[in-house]
């Protein structure tokens, strides 16, 4: 089974900057579309960004400009780029991919705060 291993989250000032990691057990991101989402307290998880299988990324406006979707595809890794985070970001992270059925790792938190 596909196992998804999320990492990189803290606590970042507004303006600061972060990079999270996604981990996919197997060999797949080359193949599958990637995926990041978050959910924040008392809301549904959304997906914010994501890359295709032949890399065109898309991000929802409120992200858009600010954080980059990425992946190695020889390292088995997504990775997602937080510039310049607002309170608003705050949220715990997650990465997958659409239609694929895998489970959902743990996530990693990210808090913005100053």
């Amino acid at each position: 089974q596909v196992r998804l291993m999320e990492s990189g989250g803290g606590l970042v000032h507004p303006g600061g900057s972060l990079r999270l990691s996604c981990v996919v057990s197997e060999g797949v991101v080359g193949i599958w579309p990637m995926a990041w989402y978050r959910q924040a307290p008392g809301k549904q998880r959304e997906v914010i960004a994501s890359i295709s299988s032949i890399g065109d990324r898309t991000y929802i406006d409120a992200v858009d400009g600010r954080f980059t979707i990425a992946r190695m595809i020889d390292k088995n890794t997504a990775w997602l780029h937080l510039n310049s985070p607002k309170a608003e970001d705050t949220a715990v992270y997650y990465c997958n991919s659409d239609n694929a059925d895998w489970p959902w790792g743990q996530g990693t938190q990210v808090t913005v705060s100053s």
